[in-house]
């Protein structure tokens, strides 16, 4: 009995000292560390975008450097507790500025998710870039955009090229139904060479269009376990500490992440399935390069140098990451930032 009283108290103990941590934790504001220097920035904004109000990470130890914009993917996948973990070279060099997108992240609440569309969140994109060129005062930001931020963003820089220096798709989506079939059939081809019995009672089950989000989750989980999404998964789980307890976000944040995402994908999925940048977006108006890992089967490489042989760009260059898939500023930090500042900078002295 005394043994069993002793691990009582020892349990209410411990789960005390949780729920007293939680509270504390849930107490804290969010908010980012902060940069040296007289002209650094480092801030956690709320801007209103569209009539609502939403979230920017700015982060740079020079305010009169360059801006880069990074448009995060999903859709509703923000991540402004990782941004600083591919982001520390890349301050040194620019403004690095990350939004999370209405109905995504911090950006979440208030958000009408019966009126959200892509068209919607191709508005914010250039308003937040016409805000921060007339901020920093500057004619032209880049622009980065990742997986369904490269739909967003390369929507963008066709509607007002004279707001760009230049574009990067990293993981770029190029044709949203041709995307998932080819995605499919490399999932269903691993399982298949594997004699993976349980994957292939699920995946065959299962086509694109896929007619539910629970569908494309269980595409999305055979595609995560063959590392077709995150082939360099023990550098990106170096980033897991950061996205479970950085700053930048706050618990009530984490908590409702899940739910915000589920109903970003649920909304704007037509949007991205029905894009087709080969077709709708024959020219572009500056330099474009396309990011790419070369074993990223999320957003096939074959269907991005298909686009980049047909667009009419000033410049159009694959910059190709070996050692990554579909998130190579997480599965080669220190390689996406030596190239992002290799390829924009020289551009911003034009």
């Amino acid at each position: 009995m005394r043994v069993a009283r002793f691990l009582l108290k020892t349990l209410g103990a411990l789960l005390l000292a949780v729920a007293l941590a939680l509270a504390i934790w849930a107490l804290v504001p969010a908010g980012t560390p902060a940069l040296p220097g007289e002209n650094a920035i480092a801030s956690l904004e709320r801007i209103s975008l569209g009539g609502v109000e939403q979230t920017i990470l700015l982060r740079g130890q020079d305010r009169r450097n360059p801006v880069l914009l990074y448009v995060h993917g999903g859709p509703g996948f923000g991540q402004l507790p990782i941004a600083r973990f591919y982001s520390e070279e890349l301050e040194r060099h620019f403004v690095v500025v990350h939004w999370d997108q209405r109905g995504a992240g911090a950006s979440c609440e208030g958000t009408d998710f019966g009126a959200l569309t892509r068209e919607q969140v191709v508005a914010d994109a250039i308003e937040l870039s016409e805000q921060l060129a007339r901020r920093f005062e500057r004619p032209r930001v880049f622009l980065l955009g990742h997986s369904w931020g490269s739909v967003v963003g390369a929507l963008a820089v066709q509607q007002r090229p004279e707001l760009f220096h230049a574009y990067v798709g990293l993981g770029q989506v190029v044709n949203g139904r041709r995307n998932e079939e080819l995605s499919y059939a490399f999932v269903l081809g691993e399982a298949r060479r594997r004699g993976d019995a349980e994957a292939l009672a699920e995946l065959e089950a299962i086509r694109p269009p896929y007619p539910t989000s629970e569908a494309l989750g269980i595409q999305r989980r055979w595609l995560n376990r063959y590392r077709g999404s995150i082939y360099a998964t023990d550098r990106a789980r170096e980033a897991l500490p950061a996205a479970l307890f950085a700053r930048e976000y706050t618990l009530a944040t984490r908590l409702r992440f899940l739910s915000c995402f589920q109903r970003s994908i649920e909304r704007l999925w037509e949007g991205l399935d029905g894009f087709d940048a080969i077709a709708q977006i024959p020219r572009l108006d500056v330099p474009v390069y396309f990011f790419t890992g070369r074993h990223d089967w999320n957003t096939p490489i074959a269907l991005v140098e298909e686009w980049a042989a047909s667009l009419d760009a000033p410049l159009v260059e694959i910059v190709w990451f070996e050692d990554a898939g579909h998130f190579p500023p997480l599965e080669a930090p220190e390689a996406f930032q030596r190239l992002v500042i290799e390829k924009l900078t020289p551009l911003a002295r034009r």
